[in-house]
């Protein structure tokens, strides 16, 4: 606990706090066309992808200290080779905090860090659901539930953490597999919470 909880990541969380806000949208319009279209041609995989990562980021070390769990990030992709991975999170000081496209260079933010892909099968009208969605948030505007990860409250619909936005889209989809409030899920809980074995495990990626 105390290496993760170092000085320079603690000086990093603080100085990234500007950056975020706990009741306004700041993020709008992030997700490219190029990015839709890659999802719309995954539709046919009749699975959704859940990618549960060890990042090494420091918000991700802070946050693990405290859940002492190992992964502390989830993200959906709509396509097993993980070019549709999408979550919430800070934006790695390139966009605003919020609903961002990711890829596997940002799971590497450290030498043993390390990424669990899964996935839960799903029909097409579904993951359309969950595209579709992904669309509205992208116009109406998101921003990254900082305050969230305490008080476990959005203000404001669009504003969630990345286990809270996972949690939501599969419930509001109808494919959620266990019963908890988005604002108390963590990342780690869409592997033990998975008592009706609905996930299958595909691959781990180590750097």
């Amino acid at each position: 606990m105390h290496q993760s909880v170092s000085v320079d990541h603690l000086k990093t969380v603080l100085t990234d706090l500007p950056r975020h806000s706990a009741t306004k949208y700041i993020n709008h319009g992030t997700l490219t066309p190029a990015y839709f279209e890659q999802a719309e041609a995954s539709l046919t995989d009749l699975k959704l992808y859940l990618v549960v990562s060890n990042t090494g980021s420091p918000a991700s070390e802070i946050i693990s200290a405290f859940t002492q769990k190992q992964y502390n990030h989830v993200s959906l992709a709509f396509d097993r080779e993980l070019k549709t991975i999408i979550s919430y999170n800070g934006g790695d000081n390139v966009y605003p905090p919020g609903l961002n496209a990711e890829n596997l260079a940002f799971f590497h933010q450290k030498d043993d860090a390390s990424v669990l892909v899964y996935s839960l099968p799903v029909t097409q009208a579904q993951k359309t659901f969950v595209l579709d969605k992904l669309t509205t948030i992208n116009r109406e505007g998101s921003a990254y539930n900082l305050v969230g990860l305490v008080a476990k409250h959005s203000f404001r619909p669009n504003i969630m953490f990345c286990s809270q936005f996972v949690y939501t889209m599969l419930r509001l989809a109808g494919v959620a597999y266990f019963d908890k409030q988005p604002g108390e899920v963590r990342p780690t809980d869409f592997i033990e919470l998975d008592y009706y074995k609905k996930l299958c495990f595909e691959y781990e990626i180590t750097f």
